[in-house]
Formats: structure tokens, C-alpha cells, sequence
């Protein structure tokens, strides 16, 4: 079987629709993988670093982060009180 200008095409095509589709998922990974998750299908977690390779400087703006949150979380639990 001969490859034709209709394979060529469709291969293009096919490579198109798999870098979009990439693409879109890589801007909403985190609500995709959400849903994903919702529906029962179990996903590795995503964006989780080792921290013994971090540096001095990543460590500290990871514990500024998460002491940011905590404080948000303690927030809306007091407003979610009163």
C-alpha cells in the first residue's frame, strides 16, 4: 500500500489536534485533573517537588506560600463562623 497525499494530510492533521489538545490541557491541568479526579479516576499529583533538591530560597518561598494559605484557610473559617 502506497502513502498518499490523504495519509500525508491526516497524519498533519492528527499531530495538529494532539498539540492543541495538549495545549489546552497544560493551561487547565489543574481543573482537568480535578474532574478527572471527581469522576474516580485516580491521577499522580502534579507540581510535587522533592524538597531535599530545593534550595534555601525555594524552601522559603514554598513556606511563605503555605503560610499565606493557612492564613486565608483561617480567615474564611472565621467568617464561615460568625
Amino acid at each position: 500500500m502506497a502513502v498518499t497525499t490523504d495519509h500525508v494530510t491526516g497524519f498533519v492533521v492528527g499531530v495538529g489536534a494532539a498539540a492543541v489538545g495538549l495545549y489546552l490541557y497544560k493551561q487547565n491541568q489543574q481543573k482537568v485533573d480535578q474532574w478527572l479526579r471527581q469522576q474516580g479516576i485516580n491521577l499522580p499529583q502534579t507540581g510535587v517537588k522533592d524538597e531535599r533538591g530545593m534550595s534555601l530560597e525555594e524552601l522559603t518561598r514554598e513556606k511563605e506560600r503555605l503560610e499565606d494559605l493557612i492564613a486565608e484557610r483561617e480567615v474564611q473559617g472565621k467568617d464561615a463562623a460568625s
